[in-house]
């Protein structure tokens, strides 16, 4: 498979339904091949068809409406289990649109920062977790990926080698990582050194910039992606991601009720036309460059 390139569903709207339909039009007519969909127990929608037949493969994460305690890094087994049933339907909805892949911080809950760090017991617990979804999307031919985040929304994955540990420990083939650009900025400082250290496991990047803004003149060392995804063979979906800045009731809440309080993303088609002529112009350089 050659590179892909895609879109996470809010450059466009805070929640997604069957009235977002045309948003898959749109996204072949930009040139995207992958669409992100964010799920929760509060978003009902289909695409399936709509997506087959204009070409665009899915994915999907969680993003909206996902109890707390539905966490497979949960002390309390309870909690756990309920985690994991969360987790399977997300799963079986992915399967039932043909989604591609089941990607985010699956291993505990975004907003949840305990400050004694990560602990192997907690690594364990989720390990056990893991293994059992990524078996469960095996068999429904999803792809289970691990997106890390900053020590802001979580203490448990922070880094691509700490996503890499995890996957160690639970020792499936179902298991990938998705490197989000944003995140890396407050827990790296070597891009190319945290890319490679994924290599054979990468399945996409999230690409925005440190303000969450289209990729290029922020503080992303875009060359040095470059230069490591092409050192890596990196063959699989490059997706841009932010929330826009000018949707909502009133316009601008959604992007403000996120966390975000500037102006990352006021126009989605027009984010998606810059950061793809980026993207694409920065990846073909560096296929150059070692030619």
């Amino acid at each position: 498979m050659s590179i892909v390139y895609g879109a996470h569903c809010y450059l466009f709207t805070e929640r997604w339904s069957d009235d977002s339909l045309h948003l898959l039009d749109t996204a072949r007519s930009l040139g995207l091949g992958v669409w992100e969909i964010a799920v929760g127990d509060d978003v009902r929608f289909s695409a399936r068809e709509r997506a087959n037949s204009l070409g665009i493969r899915l994915t999907v994460g969680p993003g909206a409406e996902w109890p707390e305690r539905n966490d497979l890094s949960a002390a309390d087994r309870t909690d756990r289990d309920d985690g994991l049933r969360w987790h399977k339907r997300q799963v079986d909805l992915a399967a039932e649109l043909g989604a591609v892949a089941y990607v985010g911080a699956l291993y505990g809950h975004p907003g949840v920062v305990r400050r004694h760090g990560q602990r192997d017991d907690e690594v364990r617990r989720v390990a056990d977790g893991l293994y059992d979804l990524a078996n469960y999307g095996a068999r429904h031919n999803v792809t289970i990926v691990l997106e890390p985040m900053s020590h802001f929304r979580t203490h448990l994955v922070n880094t691509p080698q700490q996503a890499m540990a995890i996957i160690g420990a639970v020792n499936h083939d179902n298991l990938m990582v998705g490197v989000d650009t944003y995140h890396l900025v407050t827990e790296t400082r070597d891009y190319a050194a945290a890319i490679r250290a994924t290599r054979g496991r990468l399945w996409g990047l999230h690409a925005c910039e440190n303000d969450r803004g289209v990729p290029g003149g922020g503080l992303v060392p875009w060359e040095s992606v470059f230069a490591a995804l092409h050192d890596i063979g990196f063959d699989g979906y490059v997706m841009m991601e932010s929330y826009n800045s000018s949707i909502g009731d009133p316009p601008g809440s959604f992007a403000r009720h996120r966390g975000m309080f500037h102006d990352p993303c006021p126009d989605g088609a027009a984010f998606i036309r810059q950061g793809l002529a980026f993207l694409k112009a920065g990846l073909e350089r560096a296929a150059t460059n070692e030619d």
